[in-house]
């Protein structure tokens, strides 16, 4: 679920004008699953502008402000959404951790980095959201250390229908500043692809594994 209307676009313009989002239906990408696609995230991308990560940062965390009051904690999720959690975290005042996607096999072996005390309220934040598998391996990993889950927060998800799933089945609440009907929204209304190529756009999410 997007959290306004109107930070969805902003968020998926921005997006699009640093390349941190691209869109190639002629050319797709291939993903480490294997999957053929016609769009590449990279939201980390975003820190090397300051107007866009702090626009980033502040819809964040003024959402955060709104919807929660309690003592709790920024997670981010590594690598992605380590950044654009401590900014958040910063702007808050709170308290940061993050999560790997497993154990370090040496040192220590953490997977979470920072301290997290069994009982504690977790907010995580998440810059991506594809299958959801990765992040709800980092909400399982918090779980695990005796977190309390307040919820998950996103720069942007692709909005398949099996992470919708997941996170159901998780009974784990995630909003996002944007999502694919946005993005679309945005690259049709700058020219960046035309009315046919949305269709295919279209097409590639309702059945990402067998497009192409």
């Amino acid at each position: 679920m997007i959290i306004d209307k109107k930070i969805a676009n902003q968020t998926a313009k921005y997006l699009l004008q640093i390349n941190a989002i691209k869109l190639n239906p002629e050319n797709p990408f291939t993903w480490a699953s294997g999957w053929k696609s016609p769009i590449y995230c990279d939201n980390r991308i975003a820190l090397s502008y300051p107007k866009v990560r702090n626009f980033l940062c502040n819809s964040l965390a003024k959402t955060i402000k709104q919807e929660f009051s309690d003592n709790f904690i920024i997670a981010g999720v590594a690598t992605g959404a380590i950044g654009i959690g401590i900014l958040v975290a910063q702007e808050l005042d709170l308290p940061f951790i993050y999560v790997r996607p497993e154990a370090k096999k040496h040192g220590q072996k953490n997977q979470i980095e920072g301290v997290l005390n069994y009982g504690q309220k977790v907010l995580v934040i998440e810059d991506l959201i594809s299958t959801g598998k990765s992040s709800l391996n980092a909400v399982k990993a918090l779980k695990s250390n005796g977190a309390e889950i307040l919820g998950m927060m996103a720069l942007f998800t692709y909005g398949f229908s099996l992470s919708f799933d997941e996170f159901e089945r998780e009974n784990i609440k995630l909003k996002t500043l944007s999502d694919y009907k946005h993005l679309l929204d945005e690259a049709l209304l700058s020219g960046k692809i035309s009315t046919e190529q949305a269709e295919n756009l279209k097409l590639w999410r309702k059945d990402p594994s067998n497009w192409k």
